[in-house]
């Protein structure tokens, strides 16, 4: 296996990422290919495609041993089940599989081709083994069954964020930040009011508690 890109973005640590791609689809990421691979001819086509299959590496769930069952956040991380029945990192062979949306294709830029991509849910500097297109008659399965994981990620927080904390958060980031906060970074099994969590996004350390679905924003650190 050869690593043919990395990607880059705001999510400077596994604490906040989504906990599937899709769920916060105003963070965006760029897509940066190996100096092997940087040819514009491979992405030839890919400008009429909506969205992206990425096959990736857990490069920061790497265990020399693996265990059969996981303890999934979505039962409260006390519940075991079978690792493949499970999205868990941590399995035999660390590969990740998300679906992106396609933003923005650059073919000339001073890094190469370089792909834009929304609502990733990987880390940042994360390696990508391939990237295929996604093609809705074969990969949409609206019938499809979801076991223990639901139909859908339905927890939404309100957010609560003081202007002057809201000020120090730039622009271009602002809306992909209160869109991750939204999504209840926390472990699912934490409920305590009174502690104070730390969530790194783009250079900063976004400090919040959060009080049943009411998420404020405590403080902001560059």
């Amino acid at each position: 296996m050869k690593i043919i890109a990395r990607i880059y973005n705001g999510f400077e640590a596994k604490f906040g990422i989504p906990r599937q791609s899709g769920l916060a689809p105003s963070a965006l990421s760029r897509i940066v290919f190996e100096p092997e691979y940087r040819n514009p001819d491979a992405l030839r086509g890919l400008e009429d495609f909506s969205h992206l299959w990425l096959i990736w590496e857990f490069s920061e769930a790497k265990r020399d041993a693996w265990s059969p069952t996981v303890r999934p956040p979505r039962l409260g991380g006390n519940t075991r089940m079978g690792v493949f029945a499970t999205r868990s990192p941590f399995r035999p062979n660390p590969i990740g599989l998300s679906c992106v949306k396609i933003h923005d294709i650059f073919l000339q830029t001073p890094e190469g081709p370089v792909i834009v991509v929304a609502g990733a849910d990987l880390m940042n500097g994360t390696p990508i083994f391939d990237i295929k297109p996604y093609l809705p008659y074969a990969d949409c399965h609206p019938d499809a069954q979801s076991g223990f994981a639901g139909d859908r990620w339905e927890r939404r927080l309100r957010e609560e964020c003081p202007e002057a904390w809201l000020q120090k958060i730039s622009p271009e980031h602002r809306e992909a930040v209160l869109d991750i906060l939204a999504q209840d970074p926390r472990p699912s099994y934490q409920h305590d009011p009174s502690r104070v969590y730390g969530m790194g996004y783009a250079g900063m350390n976004i400090r919040f508690k959060v009080d049943g679905d009411l998420l404020t924003v405590t403080a902001i650190e560059t």
